[in-house]
């Protein structure tokens, strides 16, 4: 479970989050949507301690992530190429994932061969570092890595971008496909809103750093409230 309590961040005059009280419960795929600036980086980054909060805490599964490290251990994040050591090759990369996370060789092979019809040939055997990959190869690297230990929680920030249309499905498959098996928690932030209604059982609607609303998504019925939000 994760609990967001008071948790506010402005830059100078402009509020970038004020969420008084959010829960997010174990199995939830939480979709979180708004127009460009809403927060939703902002957010992602200070539940993920990359962020210092001006007030209010976040709590995963009872851990303040400013005051332990002992969340990570069941974490999975991908919020852009930052994260990624973009010297190595996705070889060396998924190697050194596999050697922090205490897995053997042929752990790290049998992962790596679970991502196969998502890296659709185009990233192991290449013989070239990740900073040589377009951008739709480094996301897909990216979020491999986020779900490589198999993390019971995965946050994920805008995963469908830069992938073409074959990957941006056969990514929704395995989001689902991995929150099932791994009883995992998963959150995405995303502009494109049918792929976030199709995948998530829960969508929180953030603008200017405000959670307007907090929707169910049982079988997607959350689309047309969220359509006459956006004018669609």
């Amino acid at each position: 479970m994760i609990r967001l309590d008071n948790l506010q961040k402005s830059f100078g005059e402009k509020v970038a989050v004020h969420i008084p009280e959010f829960t997010i419960n174990d199995g939830d795929i939480l979709g979180l949507v708004g127009n460009n600036g809403a927060g939703k980086t902002t957010l992602f980054r200070l539940m993920l301690d990359l962020m210092k909060a001006d007030e209010g805490t976040v709590s995963i599964n009872g851990i303040n992530p400013a005051e332990s490290e002992e969340w990570k251990k069941t974490t999975g994040s991908y919020i852009d190429e930052g994260f990624l050591i973009d010297f190595l090759t996705p070889e060396e990369y998924f190697e050194f994932l596999g050697k922090v996370n205490n897995m053997t060789k042929d752990a790290v092979e049998s992962r790596e061969k679970d991502f196969e019809q998502f890296m659709a040939g185009e990233i192991m055997n290449q013989k070239k570092l990740i900073r040589d990959f377009s951008a739709g190869n480094k996301q897909k690297i990216g979020i491999i890595s986020a779900l490589f230990n198999c993390p019971r929680l995965v946050i994920l920030d805008e995963p469908f971008n830069f992938l073409d249309p074959s990957s941006q499905n056969i990514l929704k498959k395995l989001l689902l496909t991995y929150a099932r098996e791994n009883e995992a928690t998963i959150l995405i932030s995303s502009h494109n809103l049918q792929h976030t209604i199709e995948i998530s059982t829960r969508i929180a609607l953030l603008e200017h750093g405000i959670i307007l609303k907090d929707l169910q998504n049982e079988h997607g019925s959350a689309e047309k409230e969220l359509e006459d939000y956006f004018n669609i």
